[in-house]
């Protein structure tokens, strides 16, 4: 079995793209939606809460493989986890390398939550891979905020939501690719491809997905395991959220209050 993590609704973009590869999959979705939004938190809680949730998780489900398919958690508790417990993690990050790979005018855009922006973690990423560049960030919660109100069925304000990165692109108004880092944004990517047409937009959630998929390679796993989600707190409509999550291969929703 593979756990799952994120703060809220964005590890689904991650989901998916398993579940085209390896439908049977067993999975287990755990959304720590009692502490979201991750993005405005300190390092400080996030490390402390992250560490133990994902330790209870491992001890309760003992799952094969752990994927933290969130950048605020993977950039700040992904070191920690896996000096902690024996398990595979697969982290998440900014797709810098192929965003900067990709770009023509050598400027970037970054859109994140403000927690994975400060994150010295990002500075070596943009290092490594993006020395050439010059890129534009934005760090903001609202994106995530839009992505979950979406996934509940709420329309997207496409006014609000170019507000929210528009000084990104007045700061390098030739950017031509952007990297999405938070994968809550993989939501929004149509209402982003309709505002901006012509920018490359990356997805973390493929890349997550790829690496997941070569540690499934390496071990055996029961198909028609456990297909169930778990959320920490209390969600607006239970019943609307089930059967949400059915549509990404899950049997349950489950309140672990």
């Amino acid at each position: 079995m593979i756990l799952v993590f994120d703060s809220g609704i964005g590890g689904l973009g991650v989901v998916r793209q398993i579940r085209r590869d390896a439908p049977e999959l067993p999975l287990i979705y755990l959304a720590d939606n009692a502490l979201y939004p991750y993005g405005e938190k300190s390092d400080e809680v996030l490390l402390a809460r992250v560490v133990k949730l994902i330790g209870q998780a491992v001890q309760a489900w003992k799952p094969e493989a752990v994927v933290i398919a969130c950048n605020t958690a993977s950039t700040i508790a992904l070191a920690a986890l896996r000096q902690a417990y024996r398990v595979p993690f697969i982290g998440c990050v900014p797709p810098i390398k192929p965003a900067a790979a990709a770009s023509q005018t050598r400027q970037l855009g970054l859109l994140a939550t403000p927690a994975t922006i400060r994150r010295p973690y990002l500075q070596d990423l943009l290092e490594k891979f993006a020395d050439d560049c010059q890129v534009h960030s934005v760090g903001t919660a609202l994106l995530a905020d839009m992505a979950e109100a979406k996934f509940r069925g709420e329309a997207v304000d496409l006014a609000a939501l170019e507000a929210a990165i528009v000084p990104m692109f007045m700061a390098g108004p030739t950017i031509d690719a952007v990297a999405l880092g938070c994968t809550h944004y993989t939501f929004l990517l149509n209402e982003l491809r309709v505002l901006y047409p012509s920018i490359m937009w990356f997805d973390p959630a493929s890349a997550v997905a790829r690496q997941t998929q070569a540690v499934v390679a390496r071990q055996e796993f029961e198909p028609g395991g456990q297909q169930r989600a778990f959320f920490t707190a209390p969600v607006p409509d239970l019943a609307a959220t089930k059967e949400a999550f059915s549509e990404y291969g899950f049997s349950d929703v489950v309140i672990a209050v």
